[in-house]
């Protein structure tokens, strides 16, 4: 497994090894071992989500509040999805900065994104399957929004698929407003929370 470090820090993309013959394929697009060797502590698996999207449907900028957080490791085993990271921790010295990974059944790769670090992906097929590790259960009183096609975050959402949002995401506030509500995380707690998991 190749694991690559994204821009924004704490989220790492993962590429698997495919070992492929006339019946299909295997890959192992989770181990412990590479993860913690990455992360310098291990995933506690709380929760596993699936979600199926039409093309268009955009999902996120979703955030947990730190502690503790809700740490997620993303892959997308049919269709296709450009995942974005948010950094959502204020004060930190890359707040507002994003990332992007096309997620596909080609490569198969995974995210992983920390706690404190927004996401959100865009279906660029019918039927793409979104698959999610989670460090924490969903907890909705713990949950936040930030609206994904806030032009102050100006992240690069393919010009020729038109996003399809929940009511609920499409009436997210801005990158701005969440801070002035408070809503985000602080770099130090999400920092102090990941020591903790590190001992």
């Amino acid at each position: 497994m190749q694991i690559r470090p994204l821009a924004v820090p704490g989220a790492w993309e993962a590429t698997p090894r495919q070992f492929g013959d006339d019946r299909g394929l295997f890959l192992e697009w989770f181990t412990a071992a590479s993860f913690t060797g990455t992360s310098g502590h291990p995933f506690d698996l709380a929760q596993a989500n699936v979600s199926v999207s039409a093309r268009g449907v955009l999902r996120g900028i979703h955030v947990a509040d730190v502690p503790p957080g809700q740490a997620k490791y993303v892959t997308c085993v049919a269709g296709a999805v450009l995942d974005v990271v948010v950094d959502l921790r204020v004060g930190s010295p890359t707040f507002g900065t994003w990332d992007s990974t096309v997620l596909d059944a080609v490569d198969r790769r995974a995210v992983y994104l920390s706690e404190g670090l927004g996401h959100a992906f865009l279906s660029l097929e019918d039927g793409s399957t979104v698959v999610y590790l989670c460090s924490e259960p969903y907890a909705p009183a713990r949950e936040h929004e930030v609206h994904p096609l806030d032009p102050a975050l100006g992240i690069a959402w393919p010009a020729d698929v038109e996003p399809l949002l929940s009511p609920k995401d499409a009436a997210a506030p801005t990158l701005a407003e969440a801070v002035g509500r408070g809503l985000l995380p602080s770099w130090e707690a999400t920092q102090e929370y990941v020591a903790q998991l590190r001992g």
